[in-house]
């Protein structure tokens, strides 16, 4: 690919061109090899956040971030499917989720990440399990689907690196809301995964990077029709994320929640996006299997019991408890009518349990615990959060994010659907 250069590449997309697969396979290429440097690949990635990219141009730079680095593949014998979400307050889905559909017959390679900001991640999550490990190598990835049907763990370091550098840099130059970088980053790693069906739980509201419908439809879209040409299996589910999830925001607090569900009980809303999921996963899968009668059976509950020993975890093991616990209080009798997902998620970091760099420690404690919710009905005085932190000057912090963030009401709020609607191909 001689006689190609960043800046001609940055030139084509600051006017408003289309950029030819040469040009995209050259500079990701270009970029995982330190030959682009981090301005240019800067100046790119602002001229696509301005200009945007079309349906052909996504695919292929996905491609291109795919084949920067290895692509996995998973010889088990069991169909292979995965679950993604676009983050969101209290969305504790893939523990419960991963060892269900794995009970059920399916192969789940769950790679999953941290926390940034707001939102949760998965691995900080079970990291409050004692002795549980995030980095395994691919022959261990692979011998714990065989043996056990699910892994939740970190990628490898060989998978998609194209994506890990430019997802840094993103972070810090303001490029992080553009769909065509987003589906991109997305579908790269998952196509890099291995696994044959793939579904997308994109999250709309107040707690989601895509507060918009209209946004998180086309970002939807983006992501299934990418999944289609890469010979992915493929859905989505666009689901409301203007409430926390459940009632436990943070670490040690999402997985005790998760394993009441995957015991029988835990928060309706919890059960009923673990089911819903659960039942695209095995459609993709190719699998005639009710997941509701597994979960009632105890069976996804071995499963998770057996896929945190294989990593080192003890099931078993006394969950972290925070130094400091505060209640926030209903100011009126009346029924919550609103709980704002964001700040409930600001609060949360802010009191241990995110992070605002990728190289801050979390605290496995941290978190808020939802004491009522939407629909409930309080008395003045009586708890409605909790707030939970081994640093309790953060606090204050915490209550300010909070200050509007509860709505009590003479009447319940109308109820909204869980699952807003589904794309398929």
């Amino acid at each position: 690919m001689s006689g190609l250069s960043a800046v001609d590449v940055i030139r084509a997309k600051r006017d408003g061109g289309r950029l030819t697969d040469e040009q995209i396979d050259w500079v990701v290429d270009a970029y995982t090899r330190d030959v682009v440097a981090d301005e240019q690949m800067s100046a790119l990635a602002m001229a696509i956040f301005l200009n945007g990219m079309t349906a052909a141009e996504t695919a292929r730079w996905t491609r291109a971030m795919v084949e920067s680095g290895e692509r996995l593949s998973w010889p088990t014998g069991r169909p292979t499917v995965d679950k993604h979400s676009t983050g969101g307050v209290g969305d504790k889905i893939t523990l419960p989720l991963a060892p269900l559909v794995a009970a059920c017959g399916a192969a789940v390679p769950q790679l999953s990440g941290r926390g940034l900001g707001h939102t949760g991640g998965t691995l900080d999550k079970l990291e409050s399990i004692p002795g549980w490990r995030a980095r395994l190598s691919t022959e261990e990835i692979g011998a714990q689907l065989t043996s056990v049907g699910a892994v939740v763990c970190a990628p490898t370091e060989g998978l998609a690196p194209a994506d890990r550098k430019l997802y840094a840099l993103r972070d810090v130059t303001a490029t992080v809301e553009c769909v065509p970088l987003i589906a991109s980053s997305i579908m790269s790693k998952k196509i890099a995964e291995g696994a044959g069906g793939l579904v997308l739980d994109v999250k709309v509201g107040s707690g989601a990077f895509m507060p918009d419908l209209a946004a998180a439809r086309e970002l939807a879209s983006a992501l299934v029709e990418i999944g289609v040409d890469h010979g992915l299996r493929i859905s989505a589910l666009l689901t409301d994320m203007s409430t926390p999830l459940g009632r436990a925001v943070g670490n040690a607090v999402e997985v005790a929640e998760a394993v009441e569900v995957l015991r029988g009980g835990g928060p309706a809303d919890v059960v009923e996006l673990t089911l819903a999921l659960a039942r695209e996963m095995l459609a993709l899968a190719g699998i005639d299997a009710d997941p509701a009668e597994v979960l009632a059976s105890g069976r996804a509950y071995d499963t998770w019991r057996a896929m945190i020993t294989a990593q080192g975890g003890d099931p078993d093991a006394e969950l972290p408890s925070p130094a400091h616990v505060e209640t926030v209080t209903a100011d009126r009798d009346g029924v919550v009518a609103a709980l704002d997902a964001r700040a409930v998620g600001v609060a949360a970091w802010r009191l241990g349990a995110g992070r605002a760099r990728k190289e801050d420690p979390v605290q496995a404690a941290a978190g808020v615990v939802c004491r009522a919710k939407p629909g409930e009905r309080v008395r003045a005085g009586e708890p409605v959060l909790e707030l939970r932190t081994d640093t309790p000057d953060a606090v204050p912090a915490a209550l300010d994010v909070l200050a509007d963030a509860i709505v009590v009401a003479d009447e319940a709020p109308p109820t909204t659907p869980l699952v807003i609607e589904t794309i398929r191909p």
